[in-house]
């Protein structure tokens, strides 16, 4: 019912940007949580981002914080990444995710139902 579709990946050297997009279509209604993850080979999946819709609240995590922006486009259903001064360790591949089950007291400790396919950043000189 909830598809989430990922976008705007690809190869760029360090230093650059690149903008990534989730498409979101379903039920109009707001979601508890929203985020991004990523998942670089032989590593843990970790959570970049992440936004609690009830208050607005976002927490980023400490290799990105400075430069990276999470943003929504309420109107055309559209989550975004603004991904600024691209380091190699950046190299993953990138997942938004939502969920609309208050599973946990923000959206750092719930369980996000619903995936996006996701979508490669290789950063590389």
């Amino acid at each position: 019912q909830v598809r989430l579709v990922e976008s705007g990946g690809g190869l760029v050297q360090p230093g650059e940007s690149l903008r990534l997009s989730c498409a979101v279509s379903g039920p109009s209604a707001d979601y508890y949580a929203i985020g991004w993850f990523r998942q670089a080979p032989g590593k843990e999946r970790e959570r970049v981002v992440c936004m609690t819709t009830s208050d607005g609240s976002t927490s980023y995590t400490d290799s990105v914080k400075g430069r990276f922006t999470s943003s929504r486009d309420n109107a055309k259903k559209i989550l975004y990444l603004q991904m600024n001064s691209l380091k190699p360790e950046d190299t993953a591949i990138y997942y938004c995710a939502t969920t609309n089950t208050p599973s946990g007291s923000w959206c750092g400790d719930v369980d996000y139902e619903y995936w996006g396919q996701g979508t490669q950043v290789t950063v590389a000189s």
